[in-house]
């Protein structure tokens, strides 16, 4: 059975359009289960009715003109249900809608289950039989099974038809796709595709501009590559089985194969680029052996893979890619890499980010607000690949996009972006003041940065301070460890431009999402794996010269404070303090005179809540990473867009622990700064507030909003504002209710364009 499933969810996935994978999925169950009918029912999203799409068994003319309301028949009450629907005498049910045209009144036997994906019915798959019976659990089971693990793929391809469809007519209408907001603001831009490395799936399609040279660089590759399979057999002939020896003149062969290379000449030949027309030849040889029924010829499907991924491989290395970035480029993807945007994307030119992975908590969202652009993360099942060079609309207050949008569509966008302009214009007022409440409550603001731009002009953003700067970036962006002398050069700059006024350096934080290539860390979990504080001690080579750099570049200067991330435990701690005091010793050996600068530890790691008195007994601040904070208190991947609805910072047992961390704190004499994405958030800011949170850091774009919260709202408000929240059983509704107070005292423009 798993084999079977997993041969016909490989087929579907690898489906160019709806109608074939709808009609694979007709004729493979139909055939698996041994009945008469198979049949799928797509659901409208608007209207939720009923269409029957597909069928291997009743009246082909009735596909397309069937058509249920949403209760309606034996396959709405599958969709009412939202559960299986097994009956021996379908006719004689008091929910048996009979239409003429489909010829199903011979058929007694009916098994219908819905088809459901991140909690959207896409539609019903039902199998019909002549014979009056029941369906065994066998059955059941299996149905259920294919109807599961065929939702994603049917969610792509009903994406993927209706987008190519809209682009391809030009209709004068506009799709909007749903994801979860990333990073505040609206945009219009152009898209720019980033592609991972030989992944095939993320190749964009890319119109060629010389063919014939575009045509002799892939047949090079070919013969290269071929050249490559032979020399790594011969190689490794000794240490080899036959049947391994075997795989690699399978390989030889398919490059051999004219049918393969011609494939992907025909497609350069028709204006595709190498890598697009590789891409689509070798879905097309894919699919091919996924319909054989001999076992060992379909799995030569992943054979072909193999080879196609090694050729792209090599195509991506002999034509890397030199883009031309549009002034204001839209970075799609997959999955957006931090490695890739700081490294190659000049930052002036990003208008705007958008992943069909992560959340509003993702790395790429907190940079995307750093750089005070609007992202939206977690849209799915979108098909990125054909979308290159598409004019897209970005609203980062609801999470949507629209792709190729109408006239009414974009002045609709240009007149809230004219709003938002005049919102920020009025919050320049604020600029030279003080975030103090109207009681005299004061709250330092500091900002978050690492990127190289962010510390040319730090009086640009009044900012009072660094309250996080990330110092991976440096790392990311270079193909080896920085040196000692180099990372010294950035972190005086860091210091230098913002002295006197303080500047938190976290040391080293990769891992997770945020992985070097240098250094590659394969996990199954990363998130609970090898990551910050974690890996800097198991390397204290790595550790010590980053500790050495840092304290040198505080010379004179005397405004740096360390930051620990990732601590889960007091012994953390102490490890990396005594490291510190080695590397200070060496210096000071070496004829510097080094002041010693006020050291914290970042809080997120739910297990530090319940040690922050031994803690505070060992350092000089804490920082709260509400990022990960929430991650790990709600156990919800922040990445993952399946749960990405469960992850919010406004959650009841978050603000209550944070709560009691500052009143912690503050009896000890110690002060706590919040600096994840909540401390930019105007709805979490006026909670913070009420908490009597010493600093809050955020990204340059964030500050005047926070700014205005603070300045519109007394201290005892906000305390007033946060004892009701804590009442509250649910983030949605301590999110509305705040929103409503912020809406109240006319700050409802800052959670929202147009407001």
């Amino acid at each position: 059975m798993l084999d079977l499933l997993r041969r016909i969810t490989q087929a579907v996935s690898a489906a160019t359009s709806l109608d074939e994978a709808l009609e694979l999925i007709v004729s493979r169950v139909k055939q698996a289960m041994e009945v008469d009918v198979c049949s799928v029912y797509l659901t409208d999203k608007e209207s939720g009715s009923h269409t029957l799409t597909a069928t291997e068994g009743l009246n082909a003319d009735a596909v397309g003109k069937v058509v249920l309301a949403r209760n309606d028949g034996l396959v709405g009450l599958v969709a009412e249900r939202q559960e299986p629907v097994n009956l021996d005498a379908a006719a004689d049910h008091t929910r048996y809608h009979y239409f003429p045209e489909t010829g199903e009144e011979r058929y007694n036997a009916f098994l219908g289950v819905p088809i459901i994906h991140y909690r959207r019915e896409l539609g019903i798959l039902v199998v019909q039989h002549l014979e009056a019976r029941r369906f065994s659990n066998d059955e059941l089971a299996f149905l259920v099974t294919i109807a599961a693990q065929l939702a994603g793929a049917v969610a792509y391809a009903l994406e993927a038809g209706k987008t190519q469809t809209h682009l391809a007519e030009r209709e004068g209408r506009s799709d909007f796709h749903q994801g979860v907001p990333g990073a505040p603001g609206v945009t219009i831009g152009t898209i720019v595709l980033l592609s991972p490395l030989a992944d095939l799936d993320s190749v964009p399609d890319r119109q060629v501009e010389d063919v014939v040279s575009e045509e002799s660089v892939f047949l090079e590759t070919v013969t290269t590559v071929q050249a490559e399979l032979r020399s790594d057999a011969e190689k490794l002939s000794g240490a080899l089985t036959s049947d391994a020896q075997a795989l690699f003149d399978v390989h030889v062969m398919l490059l051999s194969d004219d049918s393969l290379l011609s494939g992907v000449v025909q497609r350069i030949r028709a204006g595709n680029w190498a890598p697009g027309a590789l891409r689509d030849t070798i879905r097309e040889h894919v699919r091919v052996f996924q319909k054989i029924e001999d076992p060992y010829l379909r799995a030569r499907a992943e054979d072909v893979r193999d080879v196609g991924r090694r050729l792209l491989g090599h195509l991506q290395s002999i034509q890397p890619e030199t883009r031309q970035y549009p002034k204001h480029c839209i970075l799609m993807a997959d999955e957006v890499s931090i490695a890739h945007i700081v490294a190659d994307v000049p930052l002036s030119h990003i208008a705007g980010i958008v992943s069909m992975k992560g959340s509003r908590a993702s790395h790429v969202a907190v940079l995307a607000s750093s750089l005070g652009v609007p992202a939206v993360m977690g849209l799915g099942e979108l098909p990125v690949e054909k979308l290159d060079g598409e004019k897209i609309v970005v609203n980062g207050y609801k999470g949507q996009v629209c792709i190729d949008p109408t006239a009414l569509v974009i002045r609709q966008v240009k007149h809230l972006i004219k709003q938002e302009k005049k919102v920020s214009k009025g919050l320049e007022a604020l600029r030279g003041l003080p975030a103090e409440t109207k009681d005299g409550s004061r709250v330092l603001l500091y900002v978050n940065n690492g990127l190289m731009d962010d510390i040319d002009t730090p009086d640009d953003c009044s900012a009072e301070g660094v309250g996080l700067y990330r110092t991976e970036y440096s790392f990311l962006s270079r193909k080896s460890f920085p040196t000692e002398d180099e990372q010294y050069m950035i972190y005086r700059k860091a210091l230098k431009a913002y002295a006197p006024r303080h500047v938190v350096i976290r040391t080293l934080d990769v891992g997770g999402d945020k992985p070097l290539t240098y250094f590659p860390i394969e996990e199954e979990n990363p998130f609970l794996g090898w990551r910050g504080i974690r890996i800097t001690l198991d390397h204290p080579e790595i550790f010590i010269t980053q500790l050495r750099a840092l304290l040198r570049a505080n010379e004179d200067l005397n405004n740096l404070h360390l930051l620990l991330p990732m601590v889960s435990c007091i012994r953390e701690v102490d490890t990396a303090l005594e490291l510190l005091d080695r590397a200070h010793e060496e210096l000071e050996e070496e004829g510097y005179h080094l002041p010693d600068p006020p050291v914290g530890v970042m809080i997120e790691v739910p297990a530090m809540l319940y040690q922050a008195e031994a803690l505070l007994r060992r350092v000089d601040f804490l920082s709260i990473g509400s990022n990960d904070l929430t991650q790990y208190l709600l156990a919800v991947d922040r990445n993952n867009a399946r749960v990405s609805q469960l992850y919010d910072s406004l959650h009841p047992s978050v603000l209550r622990v944070m709560s009691d961390l500052v009143d912690t704190a503050h009896k000890l004499g110690k002060p706590v700064s919040v600096c994840g994405e909540m401390a930019g958030d105007p709805a979490a800011v006026l909670l913070l507030v009420g908490m009597g949170v010493d600093i809050l850091s955020m990204s340059p774009a964030s500050l005047s909003r926070a700014k205005s919260v603070i300045r519109n709202l007394s201290r005892r408000q906000s305390e007033n504002l946060l004892r009701k929240a804590l009442g509250m059983e649910d983030s949605e509704t301590i999110r509305d209710f705040i929103n409503n107070e912020l809406d109240a005292v006319g700050l409802g423009s800052l959670v929202g364009a147009g407001k």
